[in-house]
């Protein structure tokens, strides 16, 4: 099982990397998952709030997170063509 608080200490150590919380979309590959965030922005021109979808491939080692999860996802090294963040903690199932 995922230790919380060893990865919690983990985290502080990184310095200053993006997070992101969203919902997992996709769980059909191995140790990745595909996690959606949806943010709410101005436009540019119009100033009318819209919202952006973003996917992202997140590194998941021990397939915590199952389909429909919200997670909380941490900027990583590139680890593969697409993977640049990696799974920090399961919110709620």
């Amino acid at each position: 099982m995922l230790n919380v608080q060893a990865d919690v200490e983990a985290t502080e150590d990184r310095g200053n990397r993006k997070e992101r919380v969203g919902q997992v979309v996709s769980v059909k590959n191995s140790k990745t998952i595909i996690v959606e965030s949806t943010t709410r922005v101005p436009h540019a021109r119009f100033g009318k709030i819209v919202k952006q979808i973003k996917r992202f491939h997140a590194h998941d080692e021990d397939s915590v997170a199952k389909l429909g999860d919200t997670v909380r996802i941490m900027e990583s090294r590139p680890l593969s063509k697409l993977k640049r963040w990696r799974l920090v903690t399961v919110i709620a199932h």
